[in-house]
């Protein structure tokens, strides 16, 4: 009962912000056009048609067509299943690290708490972006890769996150009388523990997918991402970028998906912060 009751309340106080409102519903109505994008897509994400090269946005074409003829909103539905797609992978790799290492550094503390700890701030000395840049130059770009490379360069925030909350809760009564009767400590850790402490842990998840869809864009923007013919925002957006005086709506149109779904994705986890952080209501 407390823990439906506590849903309801943190579900309550998300809703009262109509701006993270708004933001869900239109990431969700994102969401659903991407994945059902062989469905409302009018046109194949690769046809080609040499007799409509760079046309303007029009009924037949909403979007406008690229330098191939392809229709750009139907580029643009596909190229969201990628794109939101190693969004939610590379921040659920980054998370699950996270987390293991987040856990067994609070919970043991002492040397190990101390060597996990360093090594986390060794990853944060290096510039994510040009880490990324150095390991995606010795490995074939391909989406899967993308998505694990972004997953295994991420991870360190989260680390830290779980890490304080653990720190915090190993020294509750519920802990300490766990450690008494002799539960085991992955018993503590995973079934105990790591439940209180995924607060923080869900309002990064959101910002942490915004994160990876900027950078999955940006990779296949300088051409080190997902690689043509697959459609991905950042592609679509590059092909357009030579053309931009004669063919705005080539990289317009990708540009405003990817805006709309970092701002959302941003927005959304503000409010998720705020409501699973009572103390701001009372």
């Amino acid at each position: 009962m407390k823990r439906n009751s506590f849903l309801k309340d943190v579900f309550r106080r998300f809703f009262i912000k109509k701006v993270s409102l708004v933001s869900l519903i239109i990431l969700v109505l994102l969401i659903l056009a991407s994945f059902l994008a062989p469905l409302i897509a009018p046109y194949e994400p690769d046809l080609i048609n040499v007799d409509e090269i760079l046309l303007p946005p029009s009924l037949k074409h909403p979007f406008g067509t690229d330098a191939l003829g392809r229709d750009v909103f139907t580029r643009v539905l596909y190229g969201g299943r990628i794109s939101l797609l190693v969004g939610f992978i590379a921040e659920g790799i980054a998370i699950l690290i996270g987390i293991v290492i987040g856990s067994i550094s609070g919970y043991f503390g002492g040397r190990i708490d101390n060597f996990l700890m360093r090594f986390v701030d060794i990853m944060l000395c290096f510039p994510v972006f040009f880490l990324i840049l150095s390991i995606v130059a010795y490995v074939d770009p391909t989406i899967w890769n993308i998505m694990l490379i972004l997953g295994l360069t991420g991870w360190m925030p989260v680390a830290r996150l779980v890490r304080a909350e653990f720190l915090s809760l190993k020294e509750r009564e519920f802990v300490l009388y766990e450690k008494v009767i002799g539960v085991d400590n992955l018993s503590i850790i995973f079934k105990h523990m790591l439940p209180n402490a995924l607060n923080p842990v869900i309002v990064s998840a959101a910002f942490g997918i915004a994160g990876a869809i900027l950078l999955e864009t940006s990779l296949s923007f300088l051409g080190l991402g997902v690689q043509p013919p697959t459609p991905s925002w950042g592609n679509i957006l590059t092909s357009g970028k030579d053309m931009l005086g004669v063919a705005w709506w080539v990289s317009f149109f990708p540009g405003i998906f990817i805006l709309i779904s970092v701002l959302c994705y941003n927005l959304v986890g503000e409010g998720l912060k705020d409501a699973l952080n009572p103390k701001i209501y009372e």
